[in-house]
């Protein structure tokens, strides 16, 4: 019973490390990015290759083309074997896409998934690599839009209405 519930715990964890990525990424906010990952890990995004600090800089250039991005985590499969694990989520991930004088305003929507090495270092469950498979993509045209602009209130900062009550220091 204890070693299934140790796991369920674990399980968890890895669960929080992933949605906190996904907010992270949506916001914008690259501490909290960051601090998803441990020091040395791998990040494969397909164009991108390479170690945190660099894959912080791809994300810094890439997510301002966006007006906004939201990632919705679906299925997850979680292998915790000691203080390593094994994890697939998938996701759809959508990218708001401005208009242009010879563009429309489009969504340009992914299905995904991150395919995942966590490790347990110092009690801490981070991700040591990671690996995105787009499944499919596609682009919708923006042709109307239902929500009117006053109740359009996120930011991809931490000025964003969820940070206003969120804990200090937390991630």
């Amino acid at each position: 019973m204890e070693e299934a519930l140790q796991r369920l715990v674990d399980e968890a964890a890895i669960r929080k490390v992933h949605n906190r990525y996904c907010r992270g990424i949506d916001r914008a906010d690259f501490e909290l990015i960051r601090s998803c990952y441990h020091p040395d890990a791998t990040d494969d995004h397909g164009e991108y290759v390479g170690g945190v600090d660099g894959f912080i800089e791809y994300c810094k250039a890439g997510l301002p083309t966006f007006l906004s991005t939201t990632h919705f985590t679906g299925n997850q499969i979680i292998e915790v074997d000691g203080d390593s694990a094994w994890a697939e989520t998938y996701a759809r991930a959508y990218h708001r896409v401005a208009a242009t004088d010879d563009e429309p305003l489009k969504d340009l929507v992914v299905n995904t998934r991150y395919v995942d090495r966590f490790e347990r270092r110092g009690g801490e469950w981070k991700i040591a690599h990671r690996t995105v498979v787009v499944d499919t993509d596609r682009v919708d045209i923006v042709a109307e839009r239902w929500v009117p602009e006053s109740q359009l209130r996120a930011a991809r900062d931490k000025s964003d209405p969820s940070y206003k009550d969120y804990p200090e220091g937390r991630a």
